[in-house]
């Protein structure tokens, strides 16, 4: 191999093949408790309705969990089924062997992908009869009914038939011969609000117009079609939201999106992130940290560089705002947060040196940083930051 600016020739024959031995907490990275899934999934399953099933919902790489190992352990928790949000995601789980049914929470509308997902045994989200149709003539066309679950739209605004329309076209729908309707949903859009439960609420007047569309179809009580409405705050908010089936998403990983938290609802966070201090320097009392030199030191400061950054998906509104965890204690990030890296104070120990390892959410010791605490701090919510972290972290299962 030739240096290209030295122009030296060297042999690298005897030296082993490293690169494919990086390790993967060589920078920064994500561990994730497989066991904290299922634990999840078990103690929520505990506070549903009779014969009410669990659809976990594993879009967005299982909230940035890792969708194989969350799915795994979700199904191995008492999950019946699993919710992706793109036709990708729903390929990926049926290439890693998952069996279960699988529907696709997002809108798919080309002949094309409704015969992916056909062919790959996933259930799309139809919102229009025009959809209906093109799943009934794939049907049709392989001999076969095609499965798949119903959306209408309660006030979410989003996806779904509209609701002062959907008896009329249900009607017509039940007549389609190759189709086989395995659901039909809605979604809340304010059920972590405080006022959820109050009965002017939009969860309310949600569940109530759901509830009216219902009987207005006329379901055979003997039907198998699934009703389901909840996702993880309509399902902890009361069991007039549990239906056949609950979505579940954030609650699954650890985390309540109610502020108003059942006491006896035992959750487990499963995702730590995790990072090595990549250098170490002592700046004097006056000198600026950072782009934008927005932290300038107060007395003479020793600081460690960590290899994590916005890139990797740490917002950099956190910027000044949060600690990292070392041995049990806080210290302090300063500085704008940079694309590929974060400075530390750390001042006050003598212990920390390059390569230590730093907990910026997770635990260690009795200290805990939460992703719900980057959520207030940054005004966003835990679901972006979960969702947040890219590809280049490595995810890690550490059970």
């Amino acid at each position: 191999m030739q240096n290209r600016q030295t122009n030296q020739v060297f042999n690298f024959d005897k030296f082993p093949n490293f690169e494919k031995d990086i390790d993967l907490k060589q920078r920064a990275w994500i561990e994730v408790k497989g066991k904290a899934i299922e634990t999840n999934v078990r103690e929520l399953r505990s506070k549903l309705s009779k014969n009410c099933q669990f659809m976990a919902v594993v879009k967005a790489d299982g909230y940035g969990h890792d969708a194989k190992v969350v799915s795994e352990y979700a199904i191995e928790g008492g999950a019946s089924e699993l919710g992706v949000a793109t036709l990708k995601e729903g390929i990926k789980l049926r290439s890693f062997g998952v069996k279960k049914p699988i529907l696709i929470l997002g809108n798919l509308y080309t002949k094309r992908d409704l015969i992916i997902s056909f062919k790959n045994d996933l259930m799309p989200t139809i919102s229009s009869i025009r959809e209906c149709l093109v799943c009934n003539n794939i049907g049709k066309h392989f001999g076969l009914k095609f499965s798949l679950h119903l959306k209408v739209d309660t006030g979410m605004s989003r996806l779904g038939f509209e609701s002062n329309k959907f008896v009329q076209e249900f009607e017509k729908i039940k007549s389609f011969e190759n189709i086989s309707i395995e659901g039909i949903y809605s979604h809340l859009s304010s059920a972590d609000e405080d006022n959820a439960l109050d009965s002017q609420s939009i969860t309310q007047v949600q569940r109530l117009k759901f509830n009216e569309l219902l009987k207005q179809i006329n379901l055979d009580r003997n039907n198998e079609i699934k009703i389901h409405l909840a996702n993880s705050a309509g399902m902890l908010l009361s069991k007039d939201f549990h239906f056949h089936m609950v979505r579940v998403g954030l609650s699954m990983y650890g985390y309540s999106p109610l502020v108003k938290i059942d006491k006896n609802l035992l959750l487990k966070p499963a995702l730590s992130l995790k990072v090595k201090v990549a250098f170490i320097r002592t700046i004097d009392k006056g000198v600026s940290v950072s782009y934008g030199g927005k932290f300038v030191s107060h007395r003479k400061t020793k600081l460690a560089i960590l290899s994590i950054g916005y890139a990797d998906g740490v917002p950099r509104n956190l910027s000044g705002k949060i600690n990292v965890i070392y041995n049990n204690k806080f210290y302090p990030q300063v500085g704008s947060i940079t694309m590929d890296q974060m400075m530390v104070d750390i001042s006050d120990s003598n212990e920390i040196k390059v390569g230590c390892t730093m907990v910026l959410l997770g635990s260690d010791g009795d200290k805990t940083i939460s992703p719900l605490e980057w959520a207030r701090k940054s005004n966003t919510i835990p679901w972006e930051i979960l969702c947040s972290f890219k590809n280049r972290l490595p995810k890690v299962q550490v059970d």
